[in-house]
């Protein structure tokens, strides 16, 4: 008869939050531990054979039980990121993940990185005065970045939120889309609000546009300002040119944070011309007051077939 080993859980009432509903997590722990785990109500078990994994378990537990005391229930990414700390030895792994939440005053719910790397990308901004975040679709760049615009200027630590995208076609033409300038403007602009969204009801969005404390724009609209004490993201910035790249960085003024994002292997400029976020890596990246933050395909956080279609790009391009 298979002998069984109990598995301690300090607070056994949160089994369902750890594994998840219908034990939607369960396949990922026994993934990352190559174990069999077997659930009977509030009780946790392995097989005796496994003992020596049991600490290891424990543990992991034991930490995924902080996040939930801090508000952010376990799913696969999580539970992957702090496996992947503990594993490695880095204590500070293990807390940047607890340490780095984001709570945006009045806000719909904490933020909460999903990734080491995007737990470095978050205390970057807080510690830097200009960072660029550089990845994949799907990495929480532009995301992450607005939860913390929004903290800064809601919690009054800033005094107004810029976010602003270069206007470049992705192989379709702008001048046959329909409407005046505003309306063919508005899709490219349509993603940052999508972010606000998620974070702040569309009431206080609205508020911050009436007292002018929020501004979207396209970065055309830059050129000539100075802008002080304010929280600046530059999204898509890999459609920028080397020329308008250096236009936004000088226009960062004092008491400002900005904030530059976008994806290197998804750029829509003409051939001929060079992306100012390539440019600017190998000009800026031995300042120390710069942070450049890159993630990769393991800090996707969508849907998991993007995590999949990512890697799958990548492996078709260097083969």
């Amino acid at each position: 008869m298979r002998k069984h080993l109990a598995v301690a859980l300090k607070n056994p009432e949160s089994i369902q939050e750890l594994f998840g509903a219908n034990d939607d997590n369960l396949a990922v722990f026994e993934e990352l531990l190559g174990i069999r785990i077997y659930l009977q109500g509030n009780q946790i078990y392995i097989d005796a054979a496994n003992a020596s994994i049991r600490g290891r378990l424990e543990e992991l537990l034991a930490q995924l039980q902080e996040h939930l005391r801090l508000g952010n229930a376990p799913n696969p990414d999580l539970i992957r990121a702090v496996h992947s700390s503990l594993s490695s030895g880095r204590s500070e792994g293990v807390d940047i993940l607890k340490e780095t939440m984001v709570v945006v005053p009045n806000g719909l719910a904490k933020t909460f990185p999903r990734s080491h790397n995007q737990a470095l990308y978050l205390q970057a901004i807080e510690r830097h005065d200009l960072v660029f975040g550089i990845g994949p679709a799907g990495t929480g760049k532009t995301y992450l970045a607005v939860a913390l615009a929004l903290k800064a200027v809601l919690g009054r630590s800033r005094r107004k939120l810029i976010l602003t995208r270069p206007v470049v076609e992705a192989g379709e033409n702008l001048g046959f889309l329909p409407g005046d300038l505003e309306q063919k403007i508005s899709p490219y602009l349509r993603p940052l609000y999508d972010a606000m969204e998620s974070l702040v009801p569309m009431e206080t969005i609205r508020r911050m546009e009436e007292n002018r404390i929020l501004e979207i724009a396209p970065l055309a609209y830059m050129r000539g300002r100075t802008l002080s004490d304010c929280f600046i993201i530059l999204d898509e910035a890999q459609n920028t040119t080397r020329e308008q790249m250096k236009m936004f960085l000088t226009r960062i003024g004092e008491g400002s944070k900005a904030v530059v994002t976008g994806d290197i292997t998804q750029i829509d400029l003409p051939r001929q011309q060079n992306s100012g976020l390539l440019n600017v890596i190998p000009v800026l990246e031995r300042i120390h007051e710069i942070a450049f933050i890159f993630l990769g395909e393991e800090d996707v956080v969508r849907h998991p077939l993007v995590r999949k279609i990512v890697r799958a790009y990548q492996d078709h391009e260097q083969g």
